[in-house]
Parts: C-alpha cells; sequence; structure tokens
C-alpha cells in the first residue's frame, strides 16, 4: 500500500509542515484522534509516503515509513510524555501540541525525503487527510478511479 499524506499549510512564522519535512527538521508525523482513526494500525514500516500541501492539489514528495507507534487509550500523562518525547522528530508547534492531545495517537517516523515531480491530485468527495491506497496513480489527474474507501476500513 501506499499512502497520501495532506500537510497542513498554515504554520507559525510561515513554517508549513511540508516544508519542515524538506528541509529535514521534520522526519515523524502523527495522526490522532478520540478514537481510531486512519492510519493507526494501517500503515507499516517500509510503505511509501506521498505528501501534498492541504488545498494545493499537488503532490510533491514521498517518503519511505521507517517506524510506526500505535496508542490507545492515552492518559493525559501519557500523551504530553509522547508527545515530548518524540519532538525532535515530530518538530509540533505549540498549537500542533494541542491539536495532537488526543487519547489514541498514530506516530509515523520516515526516512529517504525527496521532492519529486509534482503529480495533480484529483480530489473526490470526503476524503480525509490520510489515504491509504493501492498506487499513487488511483488519485492522479488523468489515471484515477473513483475512491471507494475500501483500503480505509478498520
Amino acid at each position: 500500500m501506499v499512502h497520501l499524506v495532506y500537510c497542513d499549510n498554515a504554520g507559525k512564522r510561515g513554517e508549513k509542515v511540508l516544508d519542515k519535512i524538506l528541509a529535514g527538521t521534520k522526519s515523524m508525523v502523527v495522526r490522532g484522534a478520540a478514537g481510531r482513526k486512519l492510519p493507526h494500525s494501517r500503515v507499516f514500516e517500509g510503505e511509501r509516503l506521498y505528501f501534498m500541501e492541504k488545498g494545493s492539489g499537488l503532490i510533491t514528495a514521498t517518503a519511505i515509513v521507517k517506524s510506526v507507534q500505535n496508542y490507545v487509550k492515552l492518559t493525559d500523562y501519557e500523551i504530553t510524555k509522547i508527545l515530548k518525547e518524540n519532538q525532535n522528530k515530530l518538530n509540533l508547534s505549540e498549537k500542533q501540541k494541542t491539536r495532537w492531545h488526543k487519547k489514541c495517537l498514530c506516530l509515523v517516523e520516515f526516512e529517504n525525503v525527496e521532492e519529486i515531480e509534482p503529480l495533480s491530485f484529483e480530489h473526490q468527495g470526503n476524503m480525509d487527510d490520510w489515504l491509504i491506497l493501492n498506487k499513487i496513480e488511483d488519485v492522479v489527474v488523468g489515471t484515477s478511479i473513483p475512491y471507494n474507501y475500501e483500503n480505509s476500513r478498520f
């Protein structure tokens, strides 16, 4: 499987998530919710990530999953501890620390980041901020197929 990761484009002092990834100051992304949510337990070491800046319509970078940490039913103390222990990889702003203070967390560390020739993303309906795909061409303009959420089920 491959994964398409939307990156927030509103950062402190103009720092965008994708900019941090490309600069090498961010080597881990986090997703969290009150209950299990994608990509929790659905992303694995060695799989390929594709990154796009939210709202840009372009997929512009790729990386390989190095490690994954999945957590459920965390206490407030545990959430704070996990985010703090991984801050050197996550590079979260204070606002992001608050946003990701969730009882279920999935931390995905990646390596071998590369900028790629931009691919035009074909947005369909109610897509989430993390898509699990058979191949990236499934969501690229000209080769896309209807997105059916088959890979998004737990």
